[in-house]
């Protein structure tokens, strides 16, 4: 379900592709209802092992995240702070991470590439960045960790399944056109550079 809160734009799980249709690059949503994280070994079991994900993220989200956590008693858990992992890591599982998963939201820090472009606009899912060096932030917006599977992976790579509360900003990077801002952006940016080393040489060519 998409609405607007308060000028946001809060998307809560479960997530379908016309919630998604009205949601472009560059765009700042917030996310309500289930958020998984999941790293590099979780996308290489399920993709190259052909192990089934021990927790349903279809028409939610998934954090490319390493969280630290607090164990509390009765097998329950805190988080303390969850910070975006680069999600470049995770590019060439991406595709078909998506279509296996039918995952709608993927989080994480710094663009991606042509594989998760393709999955973003062939089964209409999106990715998001989590503005970095806000990890203990983002943990507050963790109302619950509801499950954790895959424990012996390790803290970092445990898929630690919430439920979030307006988790975000989160800035739109690849949209359901599979439009991605950074290549854009790159476009635009370098359009610039060169124009401005241009001007620079003229300013600085009496230098031999």
């Amino acid at each position: 379900m998409l609405e607007i809160k308060d000028g946001k734009k809060i998307l809560t799980t479960p997530i379908s592709a016309e919630d998604l249709a009205d949601i472009h690059i560059g765009d700042i949503i917030y996310l309500n209802g289930s958020m998984t994280t999941c790293r590099d070994v979780a996308h290489r079991r399920l993709v190259e092992a052909g192990r089934e994900l021990p927790v349903n993220v279809r028409d939610a989200a998934i954090f490319h995240a390493g969280p630290i956590i607090r164990p509390l008693e009765n097998d329950k858990f805190e988080m303390v702070s969850v910070g975006p992992t680069t999600s470049m890591r995770m590019e060439k599982f991406e595709k078909d991470f998506v279509e296996k998963t039918g995952v709608k939201v993927i989080i994480g820090k710094g663009g991606m590439g042509p594989n998760t472009e393709y999955a973003c606009k062939n089964y209409k899912a999106i990715h998001c960045v989590f503005p970095a060096g806000n990890a203990v932030v983002a943990a507050t917006e963790v109302e619950e960790i509801v499950d954790a599977q895959w424990r012996d992976l390790g803290m970092p790579e445990t898929l630690w399944h919430c439920r979030v509360k307006e988790f975000g900003p989160l800035i739109v990077s690849i949209d359901t056109e599979g439009r991605n801002l950074f290549e854009e952006n790159k476009v635009i940016f370098n359009e610039r550079k060169d124009k401005a080393i241009e001007e620079i040489c003229k300013q600085v060519s009496f230098i031999k």
